[in-house]
């Protein structure tokens, strides 16, 4: 049979528009395409820029939290400011281990600890923990655990040891006067005559100690006394040497 034109001619128009559509969608990825290729070249112009300034924000966090004592960079958990002060801490220890061996008969001395001090919670940090030998049982104490005039001489024998450590950072320049308050009536008989002594030589030292104390047996101990006396109309100072 003879070919049906009118269906030749519809197939043929199908088939110019499918030609058209299929020619735009062509242009139209290509056009995307270059314009996709020309992003991809900027993005990588602008990641080049922007690595070194992420670089250095990276060693900046770590290092912020390296000095903030976070634990995923700091094992210890230690802030910059307390890593500082452990450090001087040490010395105060060592300067006052001297004294406090005298003062409780070589039974106790003190041991800077990086441990985190009792009470601290969560995340807190350490650095400035203490603890406390005890010479006659080989085992480390709480400063909690010590008696009232156990805490006395320990807290003195750290006081006289930061004012060794500041005499010797200030360049031999002496702290010359010590104020002692209270604490005594807490000792003993020989904890007293030994931390006597100690405060004895730190007068003969060239320093200056006062005490301030109800503790009657030091009258006959401390040559010059500045003695408070109260009375319903006031008070009354009286000074003997």
């Amino acid at each position: 049979p003879p070919p049906d034109l009118a269906a030749l001619e519809t197939a043929l128009g199908t088939a110019e528009e499918h030609h058209q559509l299929v020619a735009s969608a062509r242009d139209r990825f290509a056009d995307r395409r270059s314009r996709l290729v020309t992003l991809a070249r900027d993005l990588h112009a602008r990641a080049d820029e922007w690595r070194p300034a992420a670089e250095h924000h990276a060693l900046a966090a770590r290092v912020a939290a390296l000095t903030s004592g976070d634990p995923t960079a700091n094992r210890t958990r230690m802030r910059l400011s307390a890593y500082v002060l452990a450090a001087r801490l040490e010395q105060v220890v060592a300067a006052a281990n001297e004294r406090l061996a005298r003062m409780s008969g070589t039974r106790y001395s003190l041991e800077h600890t990086v441990d985190k001090t009792a009470g601290s919670r969560g995340h807190g940090t350490g650095g400035l923990g203490l603890r406390v030998i005890d010479g006659w049982t080989g085992r480390h104490r709480e400063p909690g655990t010590l008696s009232g005039g156990e805490t006395f001489i320990t807290s003195l024998s750290l006081a006289l040891g930061l004012a060794d450590v500041v005499t010797a950072e200030a360049g031999g320049t002496e702290i010359g006067t010590l104020f002692v308050d209270e604490g005594f009536g807490t000792l003993d008989e020989d904890t007293l005559d030994e931390v006597m002594e100690v405060l004895d030589g730190l007068r003969d030292g060239g320093r200056a100690v006062g005490i301030v104390s109800h503790v009657a047996e030091l009258r006959t101990r401390i040559p010059a006394q500045l003695r408070v006396a109260k009375a319903r109309t006031g008070s009354t100072l009286t000074v003997t040497t």
